[in-house]
């Protein structure tokens, strides 16, 4: 039981540490130059987004038709997905200034609930798939199953937001 409240407590440790961390990132005023790569990762998170809006619908498939194994490897794909886009993510916020959004009217609105929305969720969504993995790592999977009912499509809504505030904000990179 302890190795078990660890790992919950690690998960929960994780879940309130990376939010913190990007909000004081993107607080940061004097940022470091690491060069002009940099500049690419917005341009990569897309990907990574839809890579893993992909990942996450082949995996709901191979699941719902007993593909267990291709289950498990899409999903794990798709899991260390979301840690690069997240080391990709803070080095683009660590190392440029926030984008503002340049579209008016009715547009900016829908961008910024999109965002909005994706943000929110985004936090919602880590501890969740976080939980989810660990208790299919360890073949809980009744755990794991009664969990991934929210935090699959929530993961998926997210995924796919990004791509879509990206293409949104994209005209508006320096």
């Amino acid at each position: 039981m302890k190795k078990k409240d660890s790992s919950m407590r690690t998960i929960n440790i994780i879940s309130v540490v990376i939010p913190v961390a990007v909000a004081v990132l993107l607080g940061i005023r004097t940022k470091p130059d690491l060069g002009e790569w940099t500049k690419i990762l917005p341009h990569l998170n897309a990907v990574i987004n839809s890579l893993t809006a992909l990942l996450l619908i082949v995996g709901f498939y191979f699941i719902r038709n007993q593909k267990r194994e291709a289950h498990r490897l899409v999903m794990t794909t798709a899991f260390i997905l979301g840690g690069v886009f997240l080391i990709s993510y803070v080095l683009y916020h660590l190392t440029n200034p926030s984008t503002s959004f340049g579209g008016e009217g009715a547009v900016k609105y829908v961008y910024y609930f999109i965002l909005i929305s994706h943000i929110l969720l985004s936090l919602v969504v880590l501890p969740l798939v976080l939980r989810a993995f660990y208790f299919a790592l360890k073949g809980d999977y009744q755990r794991h199953k009664k969990l991934v009912k929210f935090a699959y499509p929530i993961w998926l809504y997210v995924s796919i937001t990004g791509v879509i505030a990206y293409l949104m904000i994209s005209p508006y990179y320096a």
